[in-house]
């Protein structure tokens, strides 16, 4: 029995709308678009044409995966970020629009600078942020640290996928602390710029977030302890260490939680010009300061 392209591709709409998948005939055309390799015009240009059933069954498959709530970055292995392609697996979070935010700010405070800049990316996971400050500021040297060795093995190979990997280091790190030999030591080296993505979801609500999210995204890259801050408590205290005079520190941050970390950074009394700043949507994103020049 043959089955069109158009058909197998309804099959697959309608399985997700009965899982209640939010976009369910966009998913359903990337993973189509995905499996074939073709961008969208294929599905103009092919719908009415034959397929055959080893290709309708490895759709199936796939189609199955996101009804049973896996991100569609996950099954198709990549996301866009920055306009630049980035590996993706379930040892990183997906890189999200909101991040491309605190991207953009450094981007504009690195003008300040007007000179070459060392660039450190505290909590890398897939390497979103630092594969994109060494794209846009070709002449900057970047570090890019994490605790998970997988989430540094994503991070590498997308160095490689977009041409940066010769300008960015990539460190197995405790947030500003390596292990070698059984002896923990601080990073040494000072930067111009600290970038950071922390984990900061409260643990009590991550049961309530999207079914994609709690059961498929990396815990350890979400978890920011009970009130959502303790990564935020460490970097207040540690990253100054880390941080050449008058340096950048920028943190993403939930919605609700500007005034928590700015306190925390004011109570270190190394920071100064603090200032919060919004993300597309108009909610507080990113908290932005520079290390205090203490004479």
């Amino acid at each position: 029995m043959f089955i069109t392209f158009g058909e197998v591709l309804q099959i697959g709409i309608n399985r997700l709308k009965e899982a209640n998948i939010a976009d369910a005939k966009r998913d359903a055309e990337d993973i189509m678009l995905f499996l074939m390799h073709e961008d969208r015009k294929f599905l103009f240009l092919h719908y009415k044409d034959e397929t055959d059933e080893d290709h309708a069954d490895a759709y199936f498959g796939m189609v199955d995966r996101r009804a049973a709530g896996e991100p569609l970055q996950y099954i198709v292995g990549s996301q866009e970020f920055m306009g630049l392609p980035f590996e993706v697996d379930e040892s990183v979070l997906i890189p999200r629009q909101d991040t491309e935010s605190l991207v953009e700010l450094a981007l504009e405070k690195a003008k300040e600078k007007k000179r070459s800049l060392s660039v450190m990316d505290m909590c890398c996971g897939s390497g979103a942020i630092a594969v994109s400050v060494a794209h846009f500021l070709p002449k900057a040297k970047v570090t890019a640290c994490d605790i998970s060795e997988d989430a540094l093995e994503v991070a590498r190979r997308n160095a490689e996928k977009n041409g940066v990997a010769d300008r960015i280091e990539f460190l197995q790190s405790d947030l500003f602390f390596i292990e070698k030999k059984k002896k923990v030591t601080q990073i040494k080296e000072t930067f111009d710029m600290i970038l950071s993505n922390p984990p900061y979801i409260p643990t009590a609500v991550i049961g309530t977030l999207q079914k994609e999210i709690r059961e498929h995204e990396p815990m350890s890259a979400l978890d920011g302890g009970a009130d959502g801050l303790d990564f935020y408590r460490r970097i207040a205290k540690e990253a100054s260490a880390n941080l050449k005079k008058k340096g950048f520190l920028m943190l993403e941050i939930g919605s609700d939680q500007a005034e928590a970390v700015t306190e925390l950074l004011e109570a270190e009394g190394v920071y100064e010009g603090i200032e919060v700043h919004q993300d597309l949507a108009g909610l507080d994103r990113i908290v932005f300061c520079r290390k205090r020049d203490q004479k």
